[in-house]
């Protein structure tokens, strides 16, 4: 189960914006494939294509099209990612972490950087404030916390030495890049008129 908590206060202040050097929700800059999500996250690739596959994170740049399209994970994904994880090694059981990232699903960079998800192992609690974290804590229903926001930070540092990828679309075959799809689209054909 998920519950929101709302206290009206709005999120913590000094929320970060746009993460530097990462592609935020609309920006469509840039993207990281799914090997590198894994590194960054710390999860199987297995994980992630289960995870993509049943709609449970679904890759915000470019989704998988066919065979030989990559997949591209906005830095959002990739946080999202990162508390699904966490989630899961709580102990929090897959349909109660599902229902939890469909309703952060539509949170911008900045609003998920405000959150602070606490559970009891069985319902995930969603607080905006530390009052709201401290009022769980003193009603006894809380057990572990997850602060989004350290999320970012530790995703950032994994994502310091690993590539991005421009989130340009796939060219035809699931080629990426430009010279280089038309070169191999010319052996190619080369390969059958020969």
């Amino acid at each position: 189960m998920y519950e929101p908590r709302d206290s009206g206060e709005g999120a913590v202040s000094g929320e970060p914006g746009e993460m530097p050097g990462s592609a935020t929700d609309g920006d469509g800059a840039v993207g990281y494939r799914g090997v590198t999500a894994c590194h960054a996250v710390g999860i199987s690739y297995r994980q992630l294509d289960y995870w993509a596959r049943t709609s449970l994170v679904v890759p915000g740049v470019r989704d998988a099209s066919g065979s030989g399209t990559q997949r591209l994970y906005s830095f959002r994904d990739l946080v999202v990612l990162k508390v699904v994880k966490r989630l899961l090694d709580a102990g929090v059981s897959l349909q109660n972490i599902r229902k939890a990232i469909e309703a952060l699903r539509s949170r911008g960079v900045a609003d998920l950087a405000g959150i602070t998800l606490i559970s009891d192992g069985t319902t995930v609690y969603e607080c905006r404030s530390p009052e709201e974290v401290v009022d769980l804590l003193q009603g006894g229903q809380g057990v572990f916390g997850i602060a989004i926001g350290g999320a970012f930070k530790e995703i950032q540092g994994s994502l310091s030495h690993l590539p991005a990828e421009p989130a340009a679309p796939d060219l035809p075959g699931g080629v990426e890049g430009g010279a280089l799809g038309d070169e191999l689209a010319a052996r190619r054909a080369r390969r059958r008129a020969g």
